[in-house]
């Protein structure tokens, strides 16, 4: 076995080979220069809750995607009506992916009342059901019997969708997880388990942390389901690759695992101090030199003459305006009252069911 970290690429896929995918090749100019702004966004979104942060404006914990930003919106820009998405504690770029916005995002992270959980859930809990988004979720795991719980609601309806459950590459190990994959292959539940694997579980190497045949995802082999890897830097591979486990969700009501290699800039959080002691400044250099997916994608829209110079300066210069007017909606934001603890717990006393009034949820008297 290696003593390096697996998720790292010798070379960026061949931008021909995953473009004639029908799924790609069907997209508009107008669609592929969309994908590059919201990844702009969750970039710059990223970059202002980490210096509000620094400026001792949040509480908790603050887990930034910076670098993995064309696993979410890669893989997000595929999803129809029926389809849901549900995350661990990393989960901006999901939230602004299926389109929340900046400001509920930004208020949340300061704990503020105008945040979209109300400012009790901070950065590792963001939710939107509206938008089929089920957060955000600060246990390790936690979240994949929740994606499998998600995947059974639409079969047993008889709705043709996928619940996307992303875990990073520590998760794998928790035994909830190996719970859901046994159910999911048991009951052919229209689930994909997406392994962001960005080669740290927390402060740990993957080599020091996990065993595993191949690759992570190989262990879905011993459930008898489908699994697959995909080049994490190369929109087209993550779109072509990820296309064909919805259609297999949809299609034939069955799970799948995929393993995307990636990489992260920051630390497991911002508060993880030993950020460049498990991991060389090189290193982190490198990728964000010959790897960075925003970089990687503009070029490619540059090659085939989508999108010009300029474009690209307006793209970033509305992220960045966008980011900075979250801030000070967030700064102007109050914050919740002691009163409001007692809200937003159980939706039936919210909502003064009779559930709500007496506490019986399920039985008779």
């Amino acid at each position: 076995m290696s003593t390096s970290a697996k998720t790292t690429p010798t070379t960026v896929t061949d931008p021909t080979e995953f473009a004639t995918y029908a799924i790609n090749a069907k997209m508009t100019t107008e669609e592929k220069i969309h994908i590059l702004a919201e990844m702009v966004r969750v970039r710059r979104f990223e970059e202002a809750a980490f210096e509000q942060y620094q400026k001792g404006k949040m509480g908790g914990f603050l887990h930034l995607y910076n670098g993995q930003e064309s696993v979410a919106i890669g893989q997000i820009s595929l999803l129809g009506q029926n389809d849901h998405i549900i995350t661990a504690y990393r989960d901006h770029a999901h939230a602004l992916g299926v389109g929340m916005n900046m400001n509920e995002c930004m208020a949340e992270l300061y704990g503020k009342i105008t945040g979209c959980s109300k400012g009790k859930g901070g950065s590792m809990h963001f939710f939107d059901p509206e938008k089929n988004y089920w957060g955000g979720h600060g246990i390790v795991g936690g979240q994949t019997p929740l994606g499998a719980g998600l995947a059974f609601h639409l079969k047993i309806n008889g709705q043709k969708g996928c619940c996307l459950c992303y875990l990073g590459d520590g998760a794998v190990n928790q035994g909830a997880f190996h719970e859901a994959l046994n159910l999911a292959g048991l009951m052919d539940l229209p689930v994909i388990y997406v392994i962001e694997n960005n080669g740290y579980s927390m402060g740990t190497s993957q080599v020091r942390s996990s065993a595993w045949k191949n690759c992570l995802a190989y262990r879905a082999d011993g459930y008898d389901i489908v699994w697959d890897m995909i080049n994490g830097w190369d929109i087209y591979e993550v779109r072509a690759k990820t296309q064909i486990a919805i259609d297999r969700a949809h299609n034939e009501s069955r799970p799948t695992v995929i393993e995307v290699s990636t990489y992260r800039y920051h630390g497991h959080s911002v508060a993880d101090a030993n950020a460049k002691k498990y991991r060389s400044e090189d290193e982190i250099k490198r990728f964000e030199c010959e790897f960075d997916p925003i970089k990687v994608w503009r070029d490619r829209l540059y090659t085939e003459g989508v999108l010009t110079e300029d474009r690209y300066k307006q793209i970033d210069k509305a992220a960045k305006e966008e980011a900075k007017a979250s801030v000070l909606f967030a700064d102007e934001s109050a914050y919740p009252t002691v009163e409001d603890i007692t809200k937003d717990v159980y939706w039936e006393v919210d909502n003064d069911t009779i559930a709500g009034r007496t506490g019986r949820h399920f039985f008779n008297d």
